[in-house]
């Protein structure tokens, strides 16, 4: 895979003497984190201010993952970049790179990837934290952002494999948000269907601690693009309901 940078960073991050592999991995920046060694090697992230564009460096050592395309291992961050194009592509809104490019040194397989920072969007998980101060309009308007973002990737074929609040950013005003994914490094094409798609939401009813049943039904009404009292969202409910209890209950 070649050395990718976006034509919108270009300029900037050659301003800046930063539109190569080696200056971003000599960079000398804090981690906003503990580095992720969960692999045999590690991967730290950082955020980098650029006057007024910021954004998340991410780098690693020998974090690799492996799959049948790959037994040897790749970087994490090399299937992450694809599935960002991916996302893209298909229409999926999610987090924009802005750099990606790997390397072997000495026997390492370092990898880096840049992406723009989300400071206009809070995550889902924050928002949670909050939820009963928000208005019912704003409340409403969220979750209604989350059904139509996981329709809109379920209808690309895509099972993002992480669909939790942490991984959802949302923006916008009282009555209208937008939403966007982050961390699709699990991304796969759906293949089950239906099962697929209930297995993909789940985690994030589980999670969603504030929300009712009655928020939960609005989120598969949007996710349906059904009407709330129809016979398919109660039936969604029941359903992802009943993967939620079986994975509690394990």
């Amino acid at each position: 895979m070649n050395d990718f940078i976006a034509s919108d960073d270009r300029a900037l991050l050659e301003q800046h003497g930063l539109a190569s592999f080696d200056a971003l991995w000599g960079l000398k920046l804090e981690a906003v984190d503990e580095p992720n060694t969960e692999r045999g090697g590690w991967s730290s992230v950082y955020r980098l201010d650029l006057g007024e564009r910021a954004y998340y460096l991410k780098r690693q050592s020998n974090h690799l993952s492996r799959t049948l395309l790959h037994p040897l291992g790749e970087p994490t961050f090399a299937r992450e970049f694809r599935n960002i194009q991916r996302y893209a592509t298909l229409g999926v809104p999610a987090l924009q790179a802005a750099f990606f490019a790997q390397r072997r040194v000495a026997g390492e397989r370092r990898a880096i990837l840049l992406t723009h920072a989300l400071d206009d969007w809070e995550d889902l998980y924050s928002l949670f934290q909050r939820w009963h101060d928000l208005s019912a309009a704003r409340r409403e308007a969220l979750i209604r952002a989350c059904g139509e973002l996981a329709r809109r990737l379920h209808a690309a074929g895509q099972m993002h494999g992480c669909f939790y609040p942490k991984h959802i950013f949302l923006r916008g005003r009282e009555q209208s948000c937008e939403a966007c994914l982050i961390d699709l490094e699990k991304t796969r094409p759906l293949l089950l269907g239906r099962r697929d798609r209930i297995k993909d939401l789940e985690p994030l009813i589980r999670r969603a601690d504030p929300w009712s049943r009655a928020d939960v039904a609005a989120f598969i009404a949007a996710y349906l693009d059904a009407p709330l009292d129809s016979a398919a969202v109660s039936d969604w409910a029941a359903r992802v309901d009943g993967r939620r209890r079986a994975k509690v209950n394990r």
